[in-house]
């Protein structure tokens, strides 16, 4: 999941900078849908939801989210007006990191013991680092393989670079829907035998 989020803003911060031409300033100010979106549903609104669906259930729509989002940037033109083809998909990934990254927290320590917390919480965040930067390599090789491949079959420097960071993009929407389709039964049976678990000891106590 960290592979394909947190791959996306390292190569859209070079689309936006090397295709269409933004500044520092600019390619910050690009993002901003995506941090106030993501602030949101991350300090409340999160929160209302898992309360109300349960953490797998947001999980799963939040990952859903960003597959969408990222298939939509990878689908884009060459030249992508900003209001056009960008500010929706930047606002869709700040709701799925919204929704996703607290209901994964929230699944990932459920069953931890206190004394195990800060074990389990420097695991999640050192798998969710280390895939970041494994999903960023493989993202960015795919990226620069794709865009000399269009170069030598002599494409505008410009609609190479995009023709890679799109692929990198569908790539990263590729990788969610697989990691969901991995995941959600996993979480899914370990939630089931959690609850006959709970039910066999209240038999028993009973």
């Amino acid at each position: 999941m960290s592979s394909a989020f947190l791959g996306f803003f390292f190569l859209g911060s070079l689309d936006l900078e090397r295709v269409l031409g933004y500044g520092p300033m600019d390619i910050g100010l690009a993002f901003l849908p995506v941090a106030i979106v993501m602030g949101l549903f991350s300090l409340r609104l999160s929160a209302q939801l898992i309360n109300k669906f349960g953490p797998l259930a947001i999980l799963v729509a939040g990952q859903l989210v960003i597959a969408v989002a990222l298939a939509m940037l990878g689908l884009g033109p060459t030249n992508a007006g900003y209001a056009t083809y960008l500010l929706v998909p930047l606002a869709l990934l700040g709701l799925g990191g919204g929704l996703s990254f607290p209901a994964l927290t929230i699944i990932a320590m459920s069953e931890t013991s206190p004394s195990d917390a800060g074990l389990a919480s420097g695991l999640l965040n050192t798998s969710g680092q280390v895939g970041g930067a494994l999903g960023l390599a493989v993202l960015a090789t795919l990226a620069g393989a794709r865009t000399l491949n269009l170069v030598e079959s002599g494409s505008s420097s410009a609609a190479a670079l995009a023709g890679g960071y799109h692929l990198a993009w569908l790539v990263g929407a590729a990788t969610v829907v697989i990691t969901l389709t991995i995941a959600v039964p996993m979480l899914r049976a370990t939630t089931t035998f959690e609850d006959e678990m709970a039910v066999s000891e209240s038999e028993c106590a009973a």
